[in-house]
């Protein structure tokens, strides 16, 4: 049953800018970004032999989430994602978790990757968090000009990532292969590393919260989000099976640094630094614009303080909302590590899909574009793959998800007394 609560733009809305190109560009800035330079080596050490298995079933949810988010956006193409549709579809309170799910899963994704690009930019340096805290504030500058220089500067990164990533590839497969697994791997092994691998694909989301600001949103989105995630896992699959064959991803923190160095091919490593530092740039770009836009549509129903719905006169982007963001990014850069972060945000997106997938299924027919089978088996998946992250993370990020609802029911509670 849907639940009492407007789709529709307040007055100050945000201006429909983006093409289907814009859309896709955006969505492979997050979905191509550090996690591709990254993300191989927590999930190895997980999966073991497993690791290409991992990725095939984090693929697979990460496709049965993009299809329900899509479904979705193009009935109620406004900012706020799985928050706009869980109020909608399932209540009031289904939207405010998912909501709070994104916020604060995404927020320290933005840490990681801040923290990820002055690792790449100045390794084992003191000045790492001072410079992780300048590309945040620099990226929140580019956002506060508008969402069409965010999809510019994105473009540019995505194209030196993709870059980096085909020399890389040319490399790889050119050398014979050297390298064959033997790591013991286990069920829950391969499922945790699905769950950490799943953190690389979660990008697609950004399209959908953005969905206030771009032209033809019931068909847009549905194609960008298609076309993001299609190419993210062809390139995703064809990183794996080229590490796989030349190195032990498991074995190091930066294993495309170490493989192409390990195939004598060492004068391309402060390439693949410098494109792990854009990629780590594009994703950060493009997680600050999402989490803008989803804490705008949370603030204009009231879950969060009205402050953040200031939409700006000029530039037409929810400035406020974008400035306490970096605020809070700043802190966690100066404060965190990236150890843990990428299971904290896993579990939180996760979460956030799961309501998404619940959300769709609750479609009439007249809205479907994909069976109800694919929106269970997305849920399915998304609450085992977060069940089976490393209890650290999974732990913590429950307690604030926890801490979120119990401070909404406070505030909820106390304004209705004041009313009566």
């Amino acid at each position: 049953m849907a639940a009492s609560g407007s789709v529709v733009p307040s007055p100050g809305g945000l201006a429909r800018r983006l093409g289907v190109g814009d859309a896709v560009l955006i969505g492979l800035g997050s979905m191509v970004g550090a996690g591709v330079f990254a993300v191989w080596s927590p999930a190895a050490h997980a999966a073991g032999s497993g690791l290409l298995l991992g990725l095939v079933i984090a693929a697979v949810v990460a496709y049965c989430n993009a299809v329900s988010s899509a479904q979705l956006a193009a009935v109620y193409p406004v900012s706020g994602g799985t928050y706009v549709y869980g109020r909608e579809r399932l209540g009031e309170w289904w939207g405010f978790a998912a909501g709070w799910c994104f916020v604060i899963g995404k927020t320290a994704s933005c840490a990681a990757m801040a923290l990820t690009f002055a690792t790449y930019v100045v390794p084992n340096h003191w000045a790492q968090r001072v410079i992780a805290l300048a590309a945040v504030v620099v990226l929140a500058g580019v956002n506060y000009r508008g969402v069409t220089r965010t999809a510019r500067l994105t473009r540019i990164l995505v194209t030196c990532t993709l870059v980096v990533l085909a020399l890389v590839l040319v490399l790889l497969y050119a050398a014979p292969s050297s390298h064959h697994s033997t790591a013991s791997t286990s069920p829950y092994g391969v499922l945790q590393s699905a769950g950490l691998l799943f953190f690389a694909f979660a990008g697609y989301a950004r399209i959908a919260t953005m969905g206030e600001e771009v032209r033809e949103p019931a068909r847009t989105i549905p194609r960008a989000i298609g076309i993001a995630l299609v190419i993210a896992i062809g390139i995703y699959l064809a990183v794996a099976f080229a590490l796989l064959r030349t190195s032990d991803p498991a074995s190091t923190a930066a294993p495309l640094a170490s493989a192409v160095d390990g195939v004598g091919a060492a004068w391309a490593a402060p390439v693949v630094r410098i494109g792990a530092a854009l990629a780590s740039l594009g994703a950060l770009l493009a997680l600050i614009a999402g989490i803008g836009r989803t804490s705008l549509a949370m603030a204009r129903n009231g879950d969060l303080p009205r402050w953040l719905a200031a939409v700006h006169p000029r530039y037409q982007v929810p400035h406020h909302a974008e400035f306490a963001l970096a605020v809070v990014v700043g802190v966690l850069v100066l404060t965190t590590d990236l150890r843990g972060v990428i299971g904290f945000s896993s579990f939180g997106v996760l979460l956030y899909y799961a309501i998404a997938n619940a959300s769709a299924f609750t479609q009439p027919p007249d809205q479907r574009r994909w069976p109800r089978a694919v929106n269970v088996l997305g849920l399915t998946g998304c609450v085992v793959l977060a069940v089976s992250l490393p209890w650290t993370s999974a732990v913590v990020a429950a307690a604030v998800l926890a801490a979120g609802l119990l401070v909404r029911r406070f505030t909820r509670g106390r304004a209705g007394s004041a009313r009566n």
